[in-house]
């Protein structure tokens, strides 16, 4: 499903396909958007260790992927269901709903299997992962215009 796309992802006037910013991340073909869910992968990782580590749960490696688990798997649920819609890795408007599918979701799933999910962990799971998962986007975004 790499080929052109109509519709709601089309272009707008005045600009053409390849400048679309829901085309950002397609456009580049396949290697792009695995490094994109390898960075998401990564940096879900990151959240995990630097919030152990800020409340003195240690940095093991079990214990990081524990916490990473429901993220990780609501982010990777995400991409396929976005996959068929739009490509994952562009920001507007599947970078953001996969941004908001791996905190509901994950924050879901945490509860689900008894993890917390205070007020105060569900507000900084949303700021700090759509920092983490926007930010790289918004990059790409920016260097793909720029390269134009």
């Amino acid at each position: 499903m790499n080929g052109p796309r109509t519709g709601t992802n089309a272009a707008s006037p005045g600009t053409s396909a390849a400048e679309s910013p829901s085309r950002i991340g397609r456009s580049s073909g396949h290697s792009s958007r695995t490094v994109i869910l390898a960075l998401d992968v990564v940096l879900i990782i990151l959240f995990a260790a630097l919030g152990r580590d800020t409340h003195e749960h240690g940095l093991d490696p079990a214990g990081i992927l524990v916490t990473a688990s429901p993220f990780l798997a609501a982010c990777l649920a995400g991409w396929v269901l976005l996959a068929r819609w739009n490509s994952p890795a562009s920001l507007w408007p599947a970078g953001v709903a996969l941004w908001l599918i791996t905190v509901v979701a994950g924050l879901g799933v945490r509860a689900l299997f008894g993890g917390g999910v205070a007020l105060s962990f569900a507000v900084v799971t949303l700021c700090v992962l759509g920092a983490f998962l926007l930010i790289p986007r918004a990059a790409a975004h920016l260097w793909a215009r720029r390269k134009r």
